[in-house]
């Protein structure tokens, strides 16, 4: 087997969101490769969102790239450590397509609140940022969704353990006052991805997945490049994996369950000491239903 075709196989036996990692490094990589004299590079240029809605126009694309590009390194690392351990929880919570539903909606509302604000608000209230590039509004989508679906639920930060509120809640402070800093670009950006965040999980407690139509249209895109095959395939119903439409009492039900098993599991990794004690009080309440 050859390197290439190794790393093929490694890259395809990835996760997601792990994929969705990879290819922002790949990139930063080639960024800094290519950087041109005064740091400047092409490649950011191409994949960056402009601030002028009629230079968007002739780059459409960038309304994603821009979410896979970085040229500063603890930007892209910090971004790259929260987007990892966050979509862990993600994935053991939810759908797959559901957390990237959020984390690529995300990314497109922040663009888009960017090219809102930098094309309306007249230029004598805002900083000069000619491109905005980075993960940040994505990430910021979910930081806020699991802030708001989930807000009692807690992390771990260093020492101590921080309620998923009261983070989403920190993370909004820091945007909005970001606003009259040098990154005010990037903070708009980030605040779009914020509301798309808090959008996603209220509406996803009335039982309604506001993503599911943004999913019909990524996987029909993907269809286009998967192989076709001449073999006749037998059809048969199969069960709505989405809980789109579900009433919240479903909703709940779910991921109850979820919860547990993430519980047990922690157990039998580490121990029944190692729970929190909102855990335990939750496993308690859980065996007493």
């Amino acid at each position: 087997m050859s390197i290439f075709q190794d790393l093929k196989y490694k890259f395809n036996k990835f996760n997601a969101f792990e994929k969705i990692i990879t290819i922002n490094i790949v990139l930063f990589i080639v960024a800094r490769l290519t950087a041109g004299i005064g740091g400047s590079s092409k490649l950011v240029t191409y994949l960056g969102l402009p601030s002028e809605f009629s230079s968007f126009l002739w780059k459409p694309w960038t309304i994603i790239t821009y979410g896979f590009t970085h040229f500063d390194f603890f930007h892209i690392l910090f971004n790259l450590l929260i987007l990892y351990y966050i979509s862990i929880m993600l994935l053991n919570l939810f759908r797959p397509k559901m957390a990237l539903n959020i984390y690529f909606l995300g990314i497109i509302v922040g663009g888009l609140a960017f090219l809102l604000v930098y094309n309306v608000v007249p230029q004598q209230y805002l900083i000069n940022t000619t491109t905005v590039i980075g993960a940040s509004a994505g990430i910021r989508a979910l930081l806020i969704f699991l802030g708001v679906y989930m807000p009692d639920s807690e992390v771990r930060i260093f020492m101590f353990n921080v309620k998923l509120k009261y983070v989403a809640i920190f993370l909004v402070v820091m945007d909005v006052l970001g606003l009259f800093g040098l990154n005010q670009g990037g903070n708009v950006a980030h605040l779009g991805g914020a509301l798309l965040g808090y959008l996603y999980a209220t509406k996803l407690q009335q039982g309604k997945d506001i993503g599911s139509g943004f999913e019909r249209l990524m996987d029909t895109v993907a269809s286009w490049f998967q192989p076709k095959s001449n073999l006749k395939t037998v059809h048969r119903q199969r069960k709505k994996s989405s809980y789109a439409g579900k009433s919240k009492k479903e909703f709940d039900t779910f991921n109850k369950q979820k919860k547990i098993d993430l519980i047990l599991d922690k157990i039998s990794k580490s121990g029944y000491d190692s729970l929190t004690a909102e855990e335990k009080e939750f496993l308690f309440k859980a065996g007493k239903d």
